[in-house]
């Protein structure tokens, strides 16, 4: 169904019922979020959409018709983060700002010390040598007290370094011991005391959320379910039958963990585990997701599937020419082009794909990442120039999500070298949708459902996760022949993976939940 069949049925069927969607970021950069926001609102729902600022003010726009606001959140600490460890390290410098007061102030110390110094040493060119040798002495007590300070003060900061070094790994039998201790006892509360933090995006968007009083709460991913679930709890003990719907972008407990705390996984699971039964209905991305859930949390319903696909039509066009990849490369038509777009993390094979560029000469590959000048982008440059490729390596940043398709098309290769995680294995994930509407060879890791699928239609190559030589391989293959693997975008294929007959099953979803409306 079109963009306008949605619009034009749009009011008739909502009723202008009013939905709050949720989501954990700030919303650019995020496609899912984006189109499911717009395209509601243009089917007529009177959408707000709240994410999380950047700083410490709210920032508001439009989003096609839907307002959105990012609201700032305040981040917050775990408790074991700032305890003091006075039996296991009772020498180390406890959390906050001692340990480097300490540090200055040996700084400043030395820095006295050479003052006082030049000024005895241009006193005794006045003065002659007898009186230099007597403010030597007389400072000779003030430095050995600032030389013994300053090595109790380094030797503190040794211990405090390698104390935080053992904090982060959580791993001493003491901290086992607690671990087991809690989370027997707290159950599906762990994420309480395992990262209270997920409190501050409650008391962030709940005021906010129940001064809008919506019909339907839409909760993006696990950390919002939370936020979600307990606006809805409130709405509906002050007597408005809010839904809820909780979109779960992944499978939990199959993620490989983005925060760099030993609790914060179990942290996360114990959340979701509390909240799930207060959802109305689920949302995900794919059918073997779907099945997972279902059975993990016992749900009443299978999940809805509504796939991350691109927006075409007038979503296509922005109200600019959509760039072009090879001119932002600065490449002619004839040079070999290969492009990754998406999410940039190590396990999605980044540096896989890098070391992959000496056995592809004069072939080049595009990143088009959310920070193309970030830590892991400079990491990657470094190891092109090593290898000798650092000319051949692009960096670039997204474009708006309506312009991606267009943006990649003048590529010859749509790369996917993502590893083995339980959710890499179960999605057709945006970029391989992004890839196909633009009509590009695929080259993919052997991942359970992508693989399978590229297998299927010939739509391109799939190789060993991991093995850079076989991604090189796979590469050569679609090179020599592009237009075979091109030829697999037979009219039919693609229908499916648009967002426009994605849409329409969330807002089937809605107006199910919102009948009586």
């Amino acid at each position: 169904m079109g963009d306008e069949t949605v619009h034009e049925r749009g009011p008739a069927a909502t009723g202008g019922a009013r939905i709050v969607m949720l989501v954990q970021n700030g919303v650019i950069g995020d496609s899912r979020v984006q189109k499911e926001a717009e395209s509601a609102a243009e089917a007529g729902w009177d959408v707000t959409l709240l994410g999380r600022a950047r700083g410490k003010t709210e920032e508001t726009w439009r989003l096609g018709r839907a307002k959105v606001r990012l609201l700032p959140v305040r981040s917050a600490r775990a408790p074991y983060e700032v305890r003091r460890a006075w039996l296991r390290s009772p020498l180390a410098y406890g959390p906050g700002p001692r340990r480097s007061q300490r540090e200055h102030q040996v700084r400043a110390w030395h820095a006295a010390i050479g003052e006082r110094k030049a000024g005895q040493a241009l006193e005794a060119a006045q003065r002659g040598v007898l009186a230099r040798a007597a403010g030597r002495a007389a400072l000779l007590p003030r430095r050995v007290a600032v030389r013994l300070a300053g090595s109790w003060i380094r030797m503190r900061v040794r211990r405090t370094d390698r104390f935080m070094e053992r904090r982060k790994e959580l791993d001493a039998p003491f901290d086992r011991l607690c671990n087991r201790f809690w989370t027997r006892t707290m159950g599906v509360r762990l994420w309480r005391r395992f990262d209270p933090g997920l409190w501050e995006f409650e008391t962030a968007y709940g005021g906010v959320i129940d001064r809008l009083k919506p019909d339907l709460i839409h909760a993006n991913d696990f950390q919002m379910l939370g936020v979600g679930a307990r606006a809805a709890i409130r709405l509906r003990s002050r007597g408005r039958d809010v839904k809820l719907v909780w979109d779960a972008h992944e499978f939990l407990p199959g993620i490989k963990p983005w925060v760099e705390r030993p609790r914060w996984h179990a942290a996360q699971m114990a959340h979701e585990r509390e909240y799930a039964p207060y959802a109305d209905a689920v949302v995900t991305v794919s059918d073997a997701l779907a099945r997972l859930l279902e059975a993990h949390h016992r749900l009443p319903e299978t999940p809805t599937v509504v796939m991350n696909t691109p927006a075409l039509g007038r979503f296509d066009a922005a109200d600019a020419e959509p760039p072009n990849l090879r001119e932002r490369c600065g490449l002619a038509p004839d040079v070999p082009l290969m492009v990754y777009s998406g999410a940039a993390a190590p396990q999605r094979g980044l540096f896989d794909l890098v070391d992959a560029l000496p056995q592809l000469p004069k072939v080049h590959c595009a990143l088009v990442i959310s920070k193309p000048n970030g830590k892991l982008a400079r990491e990657l440059r470094r190891r092109a120039a090593e290898l000798g490729a650092g000319d051949r390596l692009h960096t670039l940043p997204y474009v708006d999500h309506r312009q991606v398709v267009p943006f990649l098309s003048s590529a010859d290769v749509g790369l996917i070298p993502i590893h083995h995680y339980q959710n890499h294995e179960l999605a057709l994930i945006t970029k391989f949708f992004e890839y196909s509407h633009a009509r590009l060879p695929i080259v993919v890791s052997d991942v359970e459902t992508m693989g399978g699928m590229v297998r299927e239609t010939g739509q391109g190559e799939v190789f060993r996760a991991e093995d850079a030589s076989d991604l090189a391989r796979a590469v050569k293959c679609v090179l020599a022949d592009p237009g075979s693997y091109r030829a697999a975008y037979a009219p039919g294929l693609l229908d499916q993976w648009t967002w426009n007959s994605q849409a329409e099953r969330l807002h089937a979803l809605y107006r199910r939940l919102l009948a009586d409306r």
